[in-house]
C-alpha cells in the first residue's frame, strides 16, 4: 500500500503508538478468523466528543453531530459474523476527518501560517470541509476563535494516522491472504440533497435521493463486477440504487481503490431517512431491518473470486 500523501513530509508525523490509540481513535472489529475477501471500514460514525473541542466549538452537541455518519457501524455490523474484519472511527467528524487527505487545511481557520506542505486550495477546504473542518454539514461555523496549528497537528498524530496505519495493515492482510481485497467505505447521506457550500454543493439540493449511492471514482477504484454486485443485491432487497450522483467516492475509496493492484474500493452512501431520526439523531425501527438486509449484500460481494477481482 502506497504511505498517504505528506506521511513523509514532516519528520515527526508518525502515529502514536496502535496499543494506545485504539482507546482513543477507533476500534477494530475482527472476526475470530477472516473467511472473506473484504474488509469495511466506517470513518464517520465516531461520536467522541472531547470536552475541549465542545467547549471550544460555538455549536451545541446536536449541531455537531448532524455532520456524523450515526449509526452506520451498526448497519454493517454483521461483517466480522460472516468472516469479514470492521474498522470504525470513534473520533467524529467535525473533529478531524479520516476520509480527506491529511493536511487538507484551511489557512484563515488557524493563527500564523500553516506549513508549506499543508492543501489549503482543495475544493473541500475551499467549502470549510477539510481535515480540520471549518464547518458542519449545514454550514454553521464550529468555532468561536481560530485554532494554533499544533492542534491540528495533535489530532492527525493521535486519531487520523493511528485509523489510517490500522486500515492500511488490513487491506494488505487481506490482499496477502486472498490474493485481493475489496475495501468497502461505508457513509450516510441527509435524504434531501443540502445547499452549496463555499462551491462545494450537492449537485441535487433540495432533491430527495435514493436509498443507496454507490461511488466508485467513475469507474476507476474498483472492479466492475464489485459495484454490479452491491447494486444487484440491494436491487433485489427492493432498494432504489444509483452510482456515482452526488456521491462519487472520497479520499478513502481514491486512495485505496488500485484495481490493478488487486485492491478494490468502493464507498457505500445510506440514505438517513432508512433508519435514523435525522433531526433529533436517533435510531429507528429501521436500522434493525437495513442491518439484517445488509447482511445479504456483505455475503454476495464475498461470494467474488479475488482473481477475477483482479481482471
Amino acid at each position: 500500500m502506497d504511505a498517504l500523501p505528506g506521511m513523509d513530509l514532516e519528520p515527526n508525523l508518525e502515529p502514536e503508538p496502535v496499543a494506545e490509540a485504539n482507546g482513543a481513535s477507533h476500534e477494530v472489529v475482527a472476526p475470530a478468523r477472516q473467511l472473506l475477501p473484504l474488509v469495511f471500514a466506517s470513518p464517520h460514525s465516531g461520536c467522541d466528543y472531547p470536552p475541549a473541542f465542545l467547549a471550544a466549538s460555538r455549536l451545541d452537541p446536536l449541531a455537531l453531530r448532524r455532520s456524523e455518519d450515526s449509526f452506520v457501524d451498526e448497519i454493517f455490523e454483521a461483517a466480522p459474523r460472516l468472516g469479514a474484519p470492521l474498522i470504525r472511527a470513534l473520533f467524529p467528524r467535525a473533529f478531524v476527518d479520516a476520509n480527506r487527505e491529511p493536511f487538507e487545511l484551511d489557512p484563515a481557520m488557524f493563527e500564523g501560517e500553516l506549513p508549506a506542505y499543508a492543501n489549503t486550495r482543495s475544493p473541500r477546504v475551499a467549502a470549510g470541509l477539510g481535515t480540520i473542518a471549518r464547518v458542519v454539514a449545514n454550514g454553521a461555523d464550529i468555532y468561536r476563535g481560530k485554532l494554533d496549528f499544533t492542534e491540528a497537528l495533535g489530532r492527525i498524530r493521535r486519531h487520523y494516522w493511528p485509523y489510517h496505519k490500522s486500515l492500511s495493515e488490513l487491506v494488505e492482510r487481506t490482499k496477502a491472504s486472498f490474493g485481493a481485497c475489496i475495501l468497502v467505505d461505508c457513509h450516510s447521506m441527509p435524504s434531501t440533497g443540502g445547499p452549496s457550500t463555499g462551491g462545494l454543493g450537492d449537485p441535487d439540493a433540495g432533491a430527495k435521493r435514493v436509498d443507496f449511492v454507490l461511488g466508485d471514482c467513475h469507474g476507476t477504484s474498483c472492479a466492475p463486477a464489485v459495484i454490479e454486485t452491491v447494486q444487484a443485491a440491494l436491487r433485489e432487497l427492493g432498494y432504489h440504487v444509483a452510482r456515482n450522483r452526488p456521491y462519487s467516492g472520497g479520499f478513502v475509496t481514491r486512495h485505496y481503490g488500485k484495481p490493478e493492484d488487486g485492491v478494490h474500493g468502493l464507498q457505500i452512501e445510506v440514505n438517513r431517512l432508512l433508519y435514523m431520526d435525522e433531526s433529533r439523531i436517533r435510531r429507528s425501527e429501521g436500522l434493525s431491518r437495513l442491518a439484517r438486509d445488509m447482511r445479504s449484500v456483505i455475503a454476495a460481494l464475498g461470494k467474488l473470486d479475488p482473481v477475477t477481482m483482479r481482471a
